[in-house]
Formats: C-alpha cells, sequence, structure tokens
C-alpha cells in the first residue's frame, strides 16, 4: 500500500484494524493508535502481542502465534531413546501443549537454552553428530490457537538478512537456516534456484525468508519500514477515591508508596515509533500492548574500539562501506595495505574481499593464532576452506615471519590498536608493551556488533544478566526465564534470538516455542476469567 505525504495517523490506524476486525472481534472500532498528546483509557483496545523485529525470529514466533502447531509424526522416531519415550507419552498433544522443561531435561546441545535445544533436535534429530534426519514434527494449523499480534520491522521480512554481503556464503547450511513447516531445499528446487552446496548465500535465505511469510500467509501481521521509538510500560496509580491517573517511565521500585495509602499497578505496554511512507515520510503510531516479544537481532550497532581517532571517515564498521569503497574503484591502486580488525568471521570475510580485489592486507587482532576460542577451530576444513585458508594466513604470515610489509597479507596476532591518526596511520601495541605505526589506505573494524535497544528504559540495561551493563550476545544477554523466555526482570516482556544468546537461526526457533506456549496458556485463563464473569479489560498480568 503506498501512503501519500499528507496521510494521517488515523488513516494508518484504519489500515491496520482491517486485519485484526475478524481475530479481536466485533469489540473493534479502531486500533490501539493515538494522537501524541492522548492518554489511552481504560476502554481502548490492547493488542495481545507486539513482537518487535521482522528476522527469522519475529517470523517464526508469528507462525507459532498464527496457529500452527507441531505434533510428533506418526512415522517418526527420534534417535534419542529417552526422548522418544516422553514424546510418545503425549503424542496426542501438540509440542506447545506438553510440558517443555520435561521434555528438554538431559539434553545437550550449542546452546545454553533448553527449549533450543529441545527444538533443534525436533527439527534436526542428531545434527550436530553429523546425521541428516528429517524432522520428527509435523505441522498443522489450528485457527483456535491464533493469538493476535503484529511482526514490526525496518525492512521486508528477514531482517538484517536482506542487508549483508551477498558474495559470502552463510556459515551455517541451508537446511539449518529454514524454518519450520517449509524445506529450503524444496523452495530452492521450486524456484529453480541451482543450490551448489550446502552453504547458500545470504541473499538466497534472506529471499526464502520473505517468500516463507506469503506462503504461510503471515503477511496481515507484518509492517514494513516501521522504526521504534519508544516502548514503556504504563501504570496505573490508584488513591483513596478510586480515581486512576496514568504514568509512563516510572521505575518498579515506586510501585508502593511509602505512606501506603497509594500505590502504582504495572499496565500495559505503549509502543511509539513512525512508519516510513514510499514519499520518505514519517506516519507516526501508538500501539498499546499486554505484551512485547523483543526480536531484534544484534546487528544494529557495530562494536568499537574506543580509541583515539576511530571516527575519522577512513575507519569503516561494517563490510558493506568496505565492499562500497571497492564498488566505487576508492582503493584502486592504493600502494598503502588495507587494515583489518578482528578475528572473527566477518573480519575473515573482509581479508578475503580484499584478497580476491587484489588489494594488500595488515590483519591486527588480540588473540594467539593458538587460541582454542577463535571460531576457525571449531569449522571443519572440508565444509569451510576459504575460512581455513584465512587461517592459515594469520599463523604463517605474521609481521614476525618476514619482512617484506608489502605482501598481499601480512598478520599482527596479539596487537591492541591505540589509536588512529589524521594522516591514515595507526598506533599498534603489542602484548610486550612495544608499540608500531603502520600506514593503511583504509581501516576495517569488525569486532562484532550489539543490538540497539535505545527504544527501552536506559536503553535495556536493567534487564540483563549483569545490571546497568548494555546488552550483548556473548557477554551479558538478557536474562530471561529458561522455559518461557519471558525477561525475569520485567513481566510481559520477552526476548528471543541473538538477544538471549542464541546467534544461531537453528536455535532461536526455541525461543518462539517457548513464548508461544506461555502466552498460549495466559490467553487460555484470560478467556476462562472472562467466560467465568470475573475477567476484565485488560490483560492477564
Amino acid at each position: 500500500r503506498t501512503y501519500s505525504g499528507t496521510e494521517t495517523e488515523g488513516q494508518l490506524l484504519n489500515s491496520f484494524v482491517q486485519y485484526f476486525g475478524d481475530s479481536l472481534g466485533r469489540k473493534i472500532k479502531r486500533m490501539p493508535l493515538i494522537e501524541e498528546t492522548v492518554l489511552p483509557g481504560d476502554s481502548l483496545l490492547t493488542l495481545p502481542v507486539v513482537i518487535i523485529g521482522n528476522g527469522p525470529s519475529g517470523i517464526c514466533l508469528s507462525y507459532l502465534l498464527s496457529g500452527y502447531r507441531p505434533y510428533l509424526s506418526p512415522e517418526a522416531i527420534h534417535p534419542n531413546p529417552i526422548l522418544h519415550t516422553k514424546l510418545e507419552e503425549a503424542r496426542h498433544l501438540s509440542i506447545v501443549d506438553q510440558d517443555l522443561e520435561y521434555l528438554s531435561e538431559g539434553l545437550e546441545g550449542r546452546s545454553s537454552n533448553p527449549v533450543a535445544v529441545l527444538f533443534d533436535t525436533l527439527l534436526h534429530p542428531d545434527a550436530d553428530f553429523g546425521y541428516d534426519y528429517p524432522p520428527v514434527l509435523h505441522w498443522k494449523l489450528e485457527q483456535h490457537n491464533y493469538i493476535p499480534h503484529i511482526v514490526l520491522g525496518k525492512g521486508p521480512p528477514g531482517g538484517a538478512w536482506h542487508s549483508m554481503e551477498g558474495s559470502m556464503l552463510t556459515i551455517s547450511f541451508g537446511d539449518w537456516m529454514e524454518l519450520p513447516g517449509l524445506s529450503f531445499k524444496e523452495w530452492a528446487a521450486s524456484k529453480r534456484r541451482n543450490i551448489k552446496s550446502d552453504r547458500v548465500m545470504p541473499e538466497e535465505i534472506a529471499c526464502y525468508y520473505k517468500h516463507y511469510v506469503k506462503v504461510m500467509g503471515l503477511q496481515k501481521n507484518f509492517r514494513d519500514n516501521v522504526y521504534i521509538t519508544s516502548v514503556s510500560r504504563l501504570y496505573r496509580e490508584k488513591d483513596d477515591e478510586g480515581r486512576s491517573h496514568q504514568n509512563e517511565d516510572i521505575s518498579t521500585q515506586h510501585l508502593e508508596m511509602e505512606d501506603g495509602q497509594k500505590s502504582l499497578h504495572k499496565r500495559n505496554w505503549e509502543v511509539r515509533g513512525y512508519q516510513r511512507a514510499t514519499d520518505g515520510s514519517h506516519v507516526p503510531f501508538c500501539l498499546f500492548a499486554e505484551n512485547v516479544a523483543l526480536a531484534t537481532g544484534t546487528f544494529d550497532s557495530p562494536g568499537r574500539l574506543q580509541v583515539e581517532g576511530e571516527d575519522f571517515p577512513f575507519v569503516l564498521h561494517s563490510m558493506s562501506d568496505f565492499g562500497a569503497a571497492i564498488s566505487k574503484g576508492k582503493l584502486r591502486g592504493k600502494a598503502d595495505p588495507v587494515l583489518i580488525v578482528g578475528a572473527g568471521l566477518t573480519a575473515a570475510d573482509a581479508v578475503l574481499c580484499a584478497y580476491n580485489n587484489n588489494i594488500p592486507v595488515v590483519h591486527v587482532f588480540r588473540r594467539r593464532v593458538t587460541d582454542t576460542s577463535l571460531i576457525f577451530k571449531q569449522l571443519p576444513k572440508k565444509l569451510y576452506p576459504e575460512y581455513h585458508k584465512v587461517y592459515h594466513m594469520m599463523c604463517t604470515q605474521s609481521h614476525t615471519m618476514h619482512s617484506n610489509q608489502h605482501s598481499a597479507y601480512t598478520s599482527f596476532p596479539e596487537h591492541n590498536v591505540l589509536s588512529f591518526k589524521p594522516e591514515m596511520k595507526c598506533v599498534l601495541q603489542s602484548a610486550s608493551g612495544l608499540k608500531k605505526i603502520l600506514k593503511f589506505s583504509v581501516a576495517l573494524v569488525l569486532i562484532g556488533s550489539h543490538p540497539n535497544l535505545f527504544f527501552l528504559k536506559d536503553q535495556g540495561h536493567s534487564i540483563g544478566h549483569h545490571s546497568n551493563q548494555p546488552i550483548t550476545c556473548k557477554g551479558n544477554p538478557i536474562e530471561i526465564d529458561p522455559y518461557t523466555y519471558e525477561c525475569t526482570k520485567e513481566a510481559n516482556l520477552f526476548a528471543l534470538g541473538p538477544l538471549v544468546g542464541d546467534n544461531f537461526v537453528r536455535f532461536l526457533k526455541g525461543g518462539a516455542l517457548g513464548i508461544a506456549r506461555c502466552l498460549a496458556i495466559r490467553q487460555k485463563k484470560k478467556h476462562e476469567l472472562i467466560e467465568s464473569g470475573d475477567g476484565g479489560g485488560e490483560g492477564v498480568p
């Protein structure tokens, strides 16, 4: 749909509401969108779930909330006999309706989240042992299990996969990137796409995710070109006379007044933002939700060295910027090498990109080449030859092994960047304290990325494992209940995917399962309360 520059928030509201009328009942007269100056009243409708992020995490959660349910296939036998026995005990129930803690007990895998390991072994049994067993699940669409929700994303469904460098292969196999109910290989074959290996290019995965939303009938729940500006909790203050007032952004420690006469009750979430129209204008909106699910991933904010000169224009922080510089010919004919900082796969991609374009590279990283935590140590050589080529150069073409600094590649293990100078020089320091100055044509800092949760209070620092610290995938993920994925420090706020430490698509699907089960239970309780005459107009806390 195309929006004109003069379209009002109320008109945008009408475009949202047409998709939810049947699901939420005749009570709907308008979506929970308000003018900037209006506070919500009790009668204003609230959505059960708002999902922020439309990558694979958000897509998979939408799939389950739309009523798709996984059951043990009649002919399936799981290779884990203990798990199979448990599955047989409740074969008539969908996995969403079973005790996830009981099912996941004793399972081991490459995720610290037990439900992620459970769902992965049901979809890819014994995958880590090299087997290619089919899933033991089959899926049914049960319309009565639909939970109204909306998925908000900056771009088309697929999230950051649409902006990844297209020339590189994915680290995971194509099958491991697929979402429930649609085989990646079968999809690729139906599109007559020539998949030459088990690993595929990001553009293939992005196209698959976009098609997945369409073929599964999820489009009505998705909104593209949406930017979130704030997510805040609403509170109601009750005094002796029963009057109520609502306030935003009041910290939880003030829920109980000192005099004991007044209290603040947590209410629903307010989600504010804008949708970018085709003419570039912004259409503001405000949604109210009983629950918010964070599925934003971690590609929003590139990691920074926090050193002097890092803001110079010749210091880049993304592969896309590096690729643009190459395509525009900015590095053609440069005598000085490209300086690449980092020892992960993205840095290795940059080395390969420069190498393939005949651009000399100086590669700086903090770790020893023998460090067992290097990602290259975890990748089989036969499956990832290009990354092992980079690792071989890191080990054998160190600055200490040859004096020719004008070779195609030179590594500086166990070195830190101290500063960047305006004359395009870099000051390095070795583990022994020796300093060295190098000249370069462009610097590329690729040391990971972090989620940007600026729209949350205190940027979400209060909901991590380590309070008052930025959320990071490895060091400080959001602290969640391991079976419901609800934030332990903020009720009705959920998180999944890289935000809780699950970087691989294989494992983020478990977050969708945990959240779907939790919300299904709460919706059932809410309906029981309403039917008994005790339910109010607000969601179940």
